[in-house]
């Protein structure tokens, strides 16, 4: 697949203390989409899990982005599925990428579902685009070498410059890092990590085909996307 040079991820964590929160995250997505981003992640990390606003959230980034852009959820195959979503993102500890699409195909065949939540989902959701995405996160090459062989549509890997944006996260990899993992997979390849406007262009020319970006999209969103793709293009 080709992705665009940008990945924004909207994580639920920035907006909690929000009055709206669920509000506040819709108006930030709106302001990326505005500015030109075409695809937004959207994660919700929080513990204990709280399922139903992560729901809420979902389905109001899916209507922000319908027809606009691409949605992919972190983690939450189920949750993917009931917002109408384009795909989804998973972690090494999360469901298998062969358990995930084996849903997505099973949930787009199966007869018993209702009719008309099959021509819902062709209008509005993973159908939109022919084929659920699926994405997994990557820490070191090990992980790389064993997901270019599973069935995803692309890799991520990082993190690769130090990141406040995790609260435990792996070990830096540096550019070196994405050097190697471009060198052993053909699939898209998403970098992620303490990425910003000033070094984007480094880890793209490392070879990266896209740049995951949380903490500086935050302050501005339309100018630090204008400012991304500016550089990126």
């Amino acid at each position: 697949m080709i992705l665009p040079p940008l990945y924004p991820i909207i994580d639920f964590s920035f907006f909690a203390a929000e009055p709206d929160p669920v509000s506040a995250l819709a108006k930030f997505a709106e302001e990326l989409i505005g500015a030109g981003a075409t695809l937004i992640q959207f994660r919700d990390k929080s513990e204990p899990a709280q399922p139903r606003r992560f729901l809420s959230c979902a389905r109001e980034l899916r209507r922000v982005t319908l027809d606009r852009g691409t949605l992919i959820i972190n983690d939450r195959v189920d949750l993917c599925l009931a917002a109408g979503a384009d795909g989804v993102h998973l972690g090494q500890d999360d469901l298998s990428p062969a358990a995930a699409r084996r849903i997505f195909d099973s949930m787009k065949s199966d007869p018993l579902r209702p009719a008309e939540t099959r021509a819902n989902q062709q209008q509005s959701g993973p159908q939109r685009m022919g084929r659920p995405l699926i994405g997994y996160s990557t820490h070191n090459i090990e992980q790389v070498r064993e997901a270019d062989s599973l069935p995803i549509d692309y890799i991520a890997i990082g993190p690769v410059f130090a990141t406040a944006s995790k609260a435990r996260p792996d070990p830096v990899i540096g550019l070196e890092g994405v050097r190697a993992a471009r060198r052993i997979t053909q699939k898209s390849l998403v970098a992620i990590g303490g990425i910003t406007r000033k070094n984007c262009r480094q880890v793209t020319e490392a070879g990266a085909d896209a740049v995951a970006v949380i903490s500086d999209l935050f302050e501005s969103p339309g100018k630090a996307v204008a400012d991304f793709l500016r550089v990126l293009r």
